[in-house]
């Protein structure tokens, strides 16, 4: 074999053990994550409930029972776990309350095949508005705890939420962007633009719908005077064409009438 066969093998073996221990210590995924019921945003105040439903619960062959936790940003949180078995048949059933919850066994011994687990709360209010990203809260992560304390992340569902003050200055907003957008960013526009979205960071939204209808304004200008120089454009083209035209036929009788006066 020669040294650079020797080399190119030498490079695989190392690979192929490198792949081999990366997939020694990384954990096995135990659990899938088969259904989602939850809101994309909510009113700040409102009532919301999330479910998730979990299977496929004993991935690892060695990991016959676990346990199960959660938490929310939700307040007044009442959560409810329950476990099914291999016919669709629920077995069990526990409710929690708080943010958290933890020591929901999930186990073959009881033919647990399918755990569902529901959360309903209050979504609360926002820390910081901020135009982008749009405020967000978590509405139910879960995780997957194993003995010896090791434990690993299922899912986490985040939701936006507003008031109706914040939520009708983002569309304002929004509308605006699409208009500056369309009408090629004009910086007047976008400034007036920017100011808006300052003052929804701060809270104030009155002045951000305010700024966001003048930018939107001011963007719409931009665009009917846009249109109007190139209706301008389109007919001063035309007149020149028009005027093409005129000279050309005139020159043209001009030809005939000089020929007809020479054969006279």
């Amino acid at each position: 074999m020669t040294t650079t066969n020797w080399s190119r093998c030498s490079s695989l073996a190392v690979v192929a053990a490198l792949a081999l221990l990366l997939a020694a210590v990384a954990p096995a995924a135990a659990v899938s994550v088969t259904g989602t019921d939850a809101p994309d945003g909510a009113e700040v105040g409102s009532q919301v409930t999330a479910t998730v439903t979990l299977s496929e619960l004993y991935r690892n062959p060695s990991l016959n029972e676990w346990q199960l936790a959660g938490s929310t940003d939700l307040t007044d949180v009442t959560w409810t776990v329950m476990w099914y078995d291999q016919t669709g048949a629920r077995v069990d059933q526990q409710s929690y309350d708080g943010g958290n919850f933890s020591g929901a066994t999930v186990t073959t011994e009881s033919d647990h095949a399918e755990v569902r687990v529901r959360v309903s709360g209050t979504v609360p209010q926002v820390g910081s508005y901020t135009y982008e990203p749009q405020p967000s809260f978590t509405l139910l992560s879960l995780r997957q705890a194993r003995s010896g304390g090791a434990s690993n992340d299922v899912v986490a569902l985040n939701a936006t939420h507003y008031t109706p003050a914040s939520r009708e200055a983002r569309q304002a907003l929004d509308s605006a962007a699409a208009t500056i957008e369309e009408a090629g960013n004009p910086t007047e526009a976008q400034g007036t633009f920017d100011s808006a979205v300052s003052a929804y960071n701060s809270g104030n939204f009155d002045n951000a719908v305010t700024l966001a209808d003048r930018a939107a304004d001011e963007a719409a200008a931009v665009q009917r005077t846009q249109r109007r120089n190139q209706l301008l454009l389109y007919g001063a083209g035309a007149v020149v064409a028009l005027a093409a035209v005129v000279g050309g036929g005139f020159l043209l009788w001009r030809s005939r009438q000089d020929s007809y006066d020479k054969l006279g």
